[in-house]
């Protein structure tokens, strides 16, 4: 199982009544290992996903499982290895510090009325098995937090029918209620924010501060996604928060691939760019990620930076993920705390 800290059962009412409150904090996932099979696995999974590819069924299963499974698993495994810690995925170990965080501030305010948990979209743990934990040490209500600042139907709305999935395997279903977005709440902007200001503490500010976030296609966004809206307002919010001028922050949009226009600006074409206008010191932050992980780390903290400094940049630097980091806890318990009214007596102390 997955559980972040072990708490003793609370047995809830034979009505479902009363018992502890669980929260699930979910995250898009990781391959077990830095292996090629490892990757083939965890890449048929994520990119089957009707929610991520939009595209007729049998056209994709033939580019799939013909071309893109033969090929991108083994390099996809090589970048996997240059990132990959003695803990094991990045992603997955600063997840589950989440977890546990989360864990211990709700231990001190509610004792053992909150049980949380964390669990994977794609790969382990599962939905289903952070579900079941919950049910087994006594939840019956449940509340879902996707850490996805800004809604995408790519990544939250394919989190939601991971967990209509494993309800419909149930035959006792939980209360539910669901976090779709965070990307304006002031918490979160806070907590980017002071993790900026506490770069700059030690690092002098580059002429452009640049926030990079997962592209998505943009024929997503025409029929209806808020995804690239969420972005910018996230952008705007933080560059306010931190009294910088229009000229001195910037929006684009990573890790596209296929043929298709994808949200623009694209990080890597900015970077290269960037040095012929004048822009010879740039700083990252990524703050559509809640976690470092292969996309923070090997493509902006290590590719990106080649693109830069090769185009003639002369200093780049990548201000990493929230990850446990006490601000980010303590956002992720206010958000928490908001939608759990009703469900939890007043905080024992604060």
């Amino acid at each position: 199982m997955s559980q972040a800290t072990p708490q003793p059962p609370q047995a809830p009412t034979e009505d479902g009544g009363d018992g502890p409150v669980g929260i699930l904090i979910t995250n898009l996932g990781t391959p077990d290992a830095p292996t090629r099979s490892a990757l083939r696995r965890y890449l048929k999974e994520f990119l089957w996903d009707p929610r991520v590819v939009e595209a007729p069924r049998w056209l994709w299963w033939l580019v799939l499982n013909g071309v893109i499974l033969t090929i991108r698993p083994g390099r996809s495994a090589a970048a996997y290895r240059s990132i990959w810690t003695e803990r094991g995925s990045p992603l997955l170990l600063h997840t589950r510090d989440q977890a546990q965080a989360l864990q211990a501030a709700f231990q001190t305010r509610y004792g053992n009325d909150v049980l949380v948990e964390f669990a994977m979209r794609y790969g382990n743990p599962g939905m289903a098995e952070g579900i079941e934990s919950l049910w087994q040490r006594g939840a019956r209500r449940l509340l879902v937090m996707p850490l996805y600042p800004q809604y995408s139907g790519a990544a939250t709305a394919s989190t939601f029918d991971a967990v209509g999935s494993a309800f419909a395997r149930r035959r006792w279903v939980p209360h539910l209620r669901f976090i779709s977005d965070y990307h304006d709440h002031p918490a979160y902007i806070s907590a980017i924010a002071d993790s900026v200001r506490r770069h700059w503490q030690t690092h002098p500010r580059a002429q452009r501060l640049l926030f990079s976030y997962h592209g998505i296609p943009q024929r997503y966004v025409d029929q209806g996604d808020p995804y690239y809206r969420q972005c910018q307002r996230s952008s705007a919010l933080i560059a306010e928060a931190l009294e910088l001028a229009a000229d001195e922050w910037g929006c684009c949009f990573q890790s596209r691939f296929g043929r298709e226009p994808w949200l623009k600006p694209y990080t890597d074409a900015t970077l290269k760019a960037l040095p012929g206008e004048g822009v010879s010191s740039v700083q990252m932050i990524c703050p559509g990620f809640s976690a470092d992980c292969l996309e923070t780390i090997e493509e902006i903290g290590m590719e990106n930076r080649e693109y830069f400094m090769a185009a003639g940049g002369e200093r780049y630097e990548y201000i990493p993920c929230l990850n446990a980091e006490p601000g980010h806890i303590d956002a992720l318990r206010d958000i928490l705390e908001q939608q759990l009214a009703g469900w939890l007596e007043p905080a024992l102390a604060e």
